[in-house]
């Protein structure tokens, strides 16, 4: 009976100190939080460190592009360099072969004169066919529509019996060089209109 008694209060002292004891409720601890801040922290720096990545990779990929062009146009400009290196050469010598070639054309009836010509106009046209060699062209511009790209009206006149805007007579020859201009063809135009039975 006693160890019956004994028994009971023991019970009834264990469940009055386990209602006692407080119900622990889970708090965040401060390592957890501390932790939670650095990784968002790293986060932050990373997706930064992305974008300044990205933003160099454009900027890399912008001046490779700008670079490969800028060796394509220097290209192009010694191949321009190369091409028309005579150019200037050819430009100056044109007006004292166009004087000898008007000279050795002369008309003329002295027959030591006629042969003495002879000879110069051979080695004219020889100089003429070594530039033609070279990419010089002669502007077409006698009997030709007047065209202000490749010709240089000195000289303005009326003929109806011609048609209008056509060149009459070639002052000075025109030369391109390798598709470039040279100089124009000077001319003589044709220019006439019919306004209230009136010739301008």
């Amino acid at each position: 009976m006693e160890d019956n008694k004994e028994k009971e209060i023991k019970k009834e002292v264990k469940q009055e100190t386990s209602k006692e004891q407080p119900v622990e409720t889970p708090v965040e601890d401060k390592d957890t939080s501390s932790k939670r801040e650095k990784k968002n922290k790293h986060k932050e720096q990373l997706e930064n460190l992305e974008n300044e990545i990205n933003q160099l990779k454009d900027k890399l990929l912008r001046n490779a592009a700008e670079l490969e062009n800028f060796k394509k146009r220097m290209n192009q400009e010694r191949i321009n360099d190369r091409k028309y290196a005579s150019k200037t050469l050819i430009s100056d010598i044109l007006n004292p072969l166009d004087q000898l070639n008007k000279v050795v054309n002369m008309p003329t009836d002295n027959e030591a004169l006629k042969n003495f010509l002879i000879g110069f106009k051979m080695i004219n046209d020889q100089f003429y066919n070594i530039l033609f060699q070279d990419g010089l062209k002669e502007i077409e511009a006698l009997n030709q529509m007047f065209d202000p790209k490749v010709h240089y009206a000195i000289e303005k006149t009326s003929d109806k019996e011609k048609p209008n805007g056509i060149n009459l007579e070639v002052i000075q020859k025109g030369y391109t060089y390798k598709e470039q201009l040279l100089r124009p063809a000077m001319v003589k135009v044709n220019e006439w209109s019919d306004e209230n039975g009136k010739d301008e």
